[in-house]
């Protein structure tokens, strides 16, 4: 899943959000021992939803209609396309407005700066500028994610034509994201809820 979602599924506990939030920007375990434990917990639940996500037969659904053009780089679109589906939703599963919630998010993450990792203090501002989690819920916004992730990758992703796939299969993979998020949802509160 990307930003949107993993915001969401930390709850109401801020120091797990923030890294929920920040946990592909930490590798290794030496990168993870420089945080207190409950940044580590959302480190690690960001990993526990990445992996639930990965193997879940329903994603693997989305991923095989893409993974043809865009090979491995299906998964990392698939994890934009379903940002989209949830904000675009958002009022099915959260009751502040998605602008308030976006909004709340940036200023948490941005009251931990001093120990966000570098990379991540790079990008936050392009994402609070462009206001990324409700421009998910429209195609243009999706469209501007992705090329942008296809302008930094080194490689020749195609993502910047991704869009014309979420267009053109739109109904197939909003059916799969509410087929999954539920899932999801429900084992990110049991993960929470066991420690």
């Amino acid at each position: 899943m990307n930003f949107l979602a993993h915001a969401y599924l930390s709850g109401d506990d801020k120091k797990l959000l923030v890294g929920n939030f920040i946990g592909d920007f930490i590798k290794g375990r030496q990168a993870l021992s420089k945080f207190g434990p409950e940044i580590i917990r959302g480190v690690e639940l960001h990993r526990a939803i990445d992996e639930f996500t990965d193997n879940h037969p329903v994603v693997h659904e989305s991923k095989d209609r893409l993974r043809p053009r865009y090979r491995h780089y299906a998964a990392v679109i698939i994890d934009v396309f379903y940002d989209h589906f949830l904000a675009a939703q958002w009022r099915k599963f959260h009751h502040q407005s998605l602008e308030a919630f976006a909004s709340d998010t940036y200023k948490i993450i941005e009251s931990f700066s001093p120990i966000l990792p570098v990379k991540f203090k790079q990008m936050f501002p392009y994402m609070v500028n462009g206001n990324w989690l409700v421009n998910y819920a429209n195609i243009t916004g999706v469209d501007r994610t992705l090329s942008g992730m296809a302008s930094r990758s080194p490689y020749d992703s195609k993502m910047e034509h991704a869009v014309s796939d979420l267009e053109k299969y739109y109904k197939e993979f909003n059916d799969e994201f509410e087929r999954f998020f539920p899932e999801l949802k429900r084992f990110s509160e049991e993960w929470v809820g066991e420690l």
